[in-house]
């Protein structure tokens, strides 16, 4: 890992996400977690925040150890216990089987490099009639927004920490094994190509 993807874009990513729109949508959906919560990708801890009295637990997984730092200054401040683990969700997470109810993942499947396998995994730890809540951006249904992503996708990645904008969230969920309970789709403020947005709940399949 580079000085920059090490020092410099965790912070940039902790800036970034910081946003009045992505604000809004972190405390829209985030309240809805219930019980022992996972989540993927936690970051700076963002969301934490924004959790209630209604989740027991909560386990960060994150392989960036600087965002985790500040996550875990955050989390200071938060009632509900936080646990962290410094790992990518593609490789086995210290969880058991059907162990979780609600995993959260947040402008997070667009940035993994087996986004299929973390997805497998996440299945794995949630509960029968456990929740997949999602914030994910990805894949425009216009023709001409989607050409763009797919014209930057390839210089975005390098300075955006592996971000891709061309994911089509829904398929990628579905294909996993999940069924899409609720889906909420349209952009956020901003440039189309990385503001279209989806939104919603997923279960076992």
């Amino acid at each position: 890992m580079g000085f920059y993807a090490k020092h410099v874009l965790p912070h940039l990513l902790d800036l970034t996400m910081r946003n009045s729109e992505q604000s809004r949508l972190r405390a829209e959906w985030i309240p809805k977690a219930r019980g022992e919560v996972l989540e993927v990708g936690i970051g700076s801890g963002l969301n934490l925040p924004f959790y209630t009295t209604e989740v027991r637990h909560i386990y960060g997984v994150d392989p960036s150890l600087e965002l985790q730092r500040m996550a875990r200054k955050r989390a200071e401040s938060v009632s509900v216990e936080v646990s962290f683990f410094g790992q990518s969700a593609e490789a086995s997470i210290p969880l058991g089987d059907s162990s979780i109810d609600t995993i959260v993942v947040t402008w997070t499947l667009c940035s993994m490099a087996n986004a299929a396998q973390a997805l497998l995994e996440m299945k794995r730890i949630l509960r029968s009639d456990g929740r997949l809540l999602f914030l994910e951006h990805g894949r425009a249904p216009e023709a001409n927004v989607a050409s763009w992503q797919d014209r930057i996708t390839p210089a975005w990645r390098h300075i955006a920490g592996g971000c891709t904008l061309n994911r089509k969230m829904d398929e990628l969920i579905a294909t996993a094994g999940f069924r899409i309970t609720e889906l909420n789709t349209g952009y956020m403020r901003g440039p189309r190509p990385m503001t279209f947005m989806y939104k919603g709940f997923a279960q076992h399949a």
